[in-house]
């Protein structure tokens, strides 16, 4: 069962649970898309297939707000939107460290491998290569054992894939639980301290701009250290 966190005749905001997919792939697991799909042709007994349209994406192991469209029409003018740099996207996530700066705004360019589904920070000469702009702030530090741990929220400026665990890797500061750009070595790892948690879209027919927010389980590690400034 999915959580709609919003839902009209134009759109459908959901809680994406982290290590779903938000499309399908070539394995048969679930994905958002379909489930939502799935719901929408329940709740209204619609006949035949649904149209819901893809807007944006979030990784396979990051939770938090997911927004589709219901028509074509919102689906064309969320995308562009996106394009557009208008949608504002907000992050929550727990690094490694004690990150040193209140604030900062990293800017790299990038380039995705594909066929290894990795990116990589580029020189910005670099055939391909997309600049990656995200701002930072610093929330709050939390100790556990021996390890020190930062709380960032972040403000994307850009949409590049993997982008926020790969810019603070490259900055020295891994996102916690990172099988792909941090410190741990089993790629089987199921946690990864990412979380989407606030949009902001201009509404594509009410023309007004419009938020959703959602938090992840503030009971559960690593953001149970840091359940109190969240």
């Amino acid at each position: 069962m999915i959580e709609v966190l919003y839902e009209d005749n134009h759109l459908i905001v959901v809680k994406k649970p982290p290590n779903v997919l938000t499309q399908s792939n070539e394995s048969s697991d679930k994905n958002m898309l379909d489930l939502v799909k799935q719901y929408v042709k329940e709740k209204y007994n619609k006949p035949g297939d649904v149209y819901i349209g893809m807007i944006h994406r979030l990784d396979r192991p990051v939770g938090g707000v997911l927004v589709f469209a219901r028509t074509s029409k919102a689906a064309s003018r969320l995308s562009k939107q996106v394009q557009n740099r208008s949608v504002e996207k907000t992050y929550y996530c727990i690094v490694e460290g004690n990150v040193k700066d209140k604030k900062g705004k990293i800017i790299d360019y990038m380039i995705k491998d594909r066929n290894a589904n990795m990116s990589s920070i580029v020189n910005e000469n670099t055939q391909g290569a997309k600049k990656a702009i995200l701002n930072y702030e610093k929330c709050s530090i939390a100790k556990s054992g021996n390890h020190i741990y930062t709380l960032l929220k972040i403000k994307l400026e850009t949409g590049r894939p993997h982008q926020i665990r790969l810019q603070l890797s490259n900055m020295g500061y891994p996102i916690w639980g990172d099988s792909k750009y941090g410190r741990v070595k089993d790629r089987s790892t199921k946690a990864l301290a990412l979380w989407s948690y606030r949009m902001k879209i201009n509404h594509p027919t009410k023309k007004e701009d419009i938020v959703f927010e959602t938090l992840p389980d503030l009971e559960v590690r690593p953001w149970s250290l840091f359940s109190k400034i969240i």
